[in-house]
């Protein structure tokens, strides 16, 4: 397949890493974006700008979405794009180049997301529409409850990371997940959650909150 990928070099590289092999990739910087002549579309920056769907609905080409912050639905309800063209999923670093593609889909788009990532050759797992998808939610959880535990003086973080990664066998302990992904893009997701359901347990550590703005003033 012929592939765009609508994003930075960084995000180019993890999702040629996991479709390369198989696929010609083509990366996009620019906002203004030449459609023709692609199978399938990776978006990871469509939430921030979401009136280039416009720009993808006069061609109906399948278009992938990295979107967390919002749900496909929000996404999509004004610019009446096909349900079995428009798929979501979890483009966080990281989060790409596994065995399993985090994916969610409109009403209707189960064959059809069946069907590409058939030709994509890969394997995926098929969540709810919702903020945070499932991997992102849970990790950000994590991340935002380490923080709290810093911020108690119960552990540091280099305890919290080497504890985690003996006691759960994650990859990553969860701060220096934090860093692989970004504590914006950790700030930015553990919001959207909390906004969404309003549930205390994404309350925001205020420590990771001033992480996050010190971020933003670099």
């Amino acid at each position: 397949m012929k592939i765009l990928v609508v994003g930075n070099a960084k995000e180019f590289e993890e999702l040629h890493e996991k479709f390369g092999n198989a696929h010609d990739l083509y990366l996009s910087e620019d906002q203004m974006i030449t459609l023709n002549g692609y199978d399938l579309i990776f978006d990871f920056s469509l939430v921030d700008d979401p009136e280039r769907l416009q720009q993808y609905k006069s061609i109906p080409i399948p278009l992938f979405i990295h979107s967390l912050t919002t749900t496909l639905q929000e996404l999509t309800i004004f610019a009446s794009l096909s349900s079995e063209n428009v798929f979501g999923f979890n483009g966080l670093p990281t989060f790409i180049d596994r065995p399993l593609l985090e994916v969610s889909c409109l009403p209707g788009g189960e064959s059809a997301l069946k069907r590409i990532c058939q030709r994509l050759e890969t394997a995926y797992e098929l969540v709810d529409d919702r903020i945070g998808m499932v991997t992102p939610r849970v990790i950000a959880m994590i991340i935002n409850e380490a923080y709290y535990t810093v911020q108690e003086g119960t552990a540091s973080r280099k305890d919290i990371d080497h504890g985690m990664k003996l006691g759960t066998n994650y990859p990553k302990g969860p701060f220096e997940w934090c860093q692989a992904i970004g504590v914006v893009r950790i700030y930015e997701l553990l919001e959207a959650m909390y906004e969404d359901t309003k549930e205390e347990r994404y309350k925001i550590c205020p420590l990771l909150k001033r992480e996050y703005l010190s971020a933003l003033a670099d």
